[in-house]
C-alpha cells in the first residue's frame, strides 16, 4: 500500500497541491532523505518495489521544490520509455529536460519564487542542467535562501578554480577535470582519483 505524504512543510506554500497532484497520481513512493553531500535528491528502480524517490530534508523551501520536480522528470521518463525498444534514455538528455521544463511550468512565477530565484530559474528551464549546481546563477540565488549553518563556509565543488584544494568528507583533494556531472579530482594523501558530484559541499582551502 502507498504511504501517504503531505509537503507543507517543505515547499512553497502555492506549490504544495502541484506536488501533493504529481504524487498522488503517481506510482513512485516518495521519502526524505537525510542530508547528503553528494546528492540532493535521486530517482531508484528496484525490481519488485515501486520506483522512489528522496529529496534531502534540509533544502530550503525552493530547492526542495526544484528537486522534487527534478526527480519526478526522471520518473515520467521511466514510464514513458520503459517498454520501447529504442536506445538507452540518456539520464538527463532531451526527454528528460522536456518532461522537467513541463513540471516546471505551473510553478514558476512570483507567487512560489522570489524573483532573485525566478529569473535565473527562467533560465536555466530553457536547457536544464543535470545539477542546479552547475547553473551558477541558480546556484547563487538558491544558495542565498539557505540556512547559514549549512553552508557556512562551503561552496559547490564545480565552482572552485581547476587545480584548487579543498576539503570534501575530511580528506584534502585537488580539483580536476569536470565531467558532465561529476568532476575528476585527486586524493593529495593517497594520489588517487576519484570522482565527486560537481554540486557537492566543499571547504576551500
Amino acid at each position: 500500500m502507498k504511504h501517504s505524504v503531505t509537503f507543507e512543510s517543505y515547499v512553497p506554500k502555492a506549490s504544495v497541491a502541484w506536488c501533493q497532484h504529481l504524487f498522488e497520481n503517481s506510482d513512485f513512493d516518495f521519502f526524505l532523505a537525510r542530508p547528503r553531500r553528494t546528492r540532493l535528491g535521486d530517482f531508484t528502480i528496484k525490481r519488485g518495489f515501486r520506483p522512489r524517490i528522496t529529496v534531502n530534508v534540509n533544502l530550503n523551501a525552493y530547492n526542495f521544490l526544484i528537486t522534487y520536480l527534478h526527480e519526478v522528470a526522471h520518473y515520467i521518463v521511466y514510464k514513458k520509455y520503459k517498454s520501447t525498444s529504442r536506445n538507452r534514455i540518456a539520464p538527463h538528455g532531451v526527454e528528460w529536460k522536456r518532461e522537467f521544463r513541463a513540471l516546471l511550468l505551473p510553478v514558476m512565477n512570483e507567487g512560489i519564487f522570489p524573483s532573485d530565484v525566478l529569473v535565473p530559474l527562467l533560465k536555466y528551464a530553457v536547457s536544464p542542467k543535470a545539477s542546479t549546481g552547475a547553473d551558477q546563477d541558480l546556484y547563487n540565488a538558491l544558495k542565498k535562501h539557505d540556512d547559514p549553518s549549512i553552508t557556512l563556509n562551503k561552496t559547490a565543488l564545480i565552482h572552485l578554480a581547476d587545480g584548487a584544494d579543498f576539503v570534501f568528507q575530511n580528506r584534502l583533494f585537488i580539483k580536476g577535470e569536470v565531467r558532465r556531472t561529476r568532476v575528476l579530482c585527486i586524493d593529495k594523501v593517497s594520489q588517487r582519483r576519484y570522482t565527486i558530484p560537481a554540486h557537492a559541499l566543499v571547504e576551500a582551502c
